[in-house]
């Protein structure tokens, strides 16, 4: 944002959304809880048809996985 740039104006935040009243808000509270466990990843518009959401791609790469888990056993 510019600095010069009247915030006031540009302020469509909802009046019924007043933060005022919040207390010991912190910023980022829980992101370490996701710092290794979610990541996200932007599919091509081809392949994200073919999934309808994120449990279908979790389960396709854990099969692709596993396949390629025991191509790697079987060829030793």
């Amino acid at each position: 944002m510019k600095q010069n740039q009247d915030t006031e104006e540009n302020d469509d935040m909802r009046e019924e959304y007043d933060f005022s009243c919040m207390k010991d808000g912190v910023r980022g509270k829980y992101a370490s809880v996701f710092e290794n466990t979610a990541i996200t990843i932007l599919l091509d518009s081809d392949v994200a048809k073919v999934f309808p959401d994120s449990q279908a791609v979790n389960e396709a790469l854990r099969t692709l996985a596993r396949i390629l888990r025991n191509t790697e056993i079987n060829a030793q």
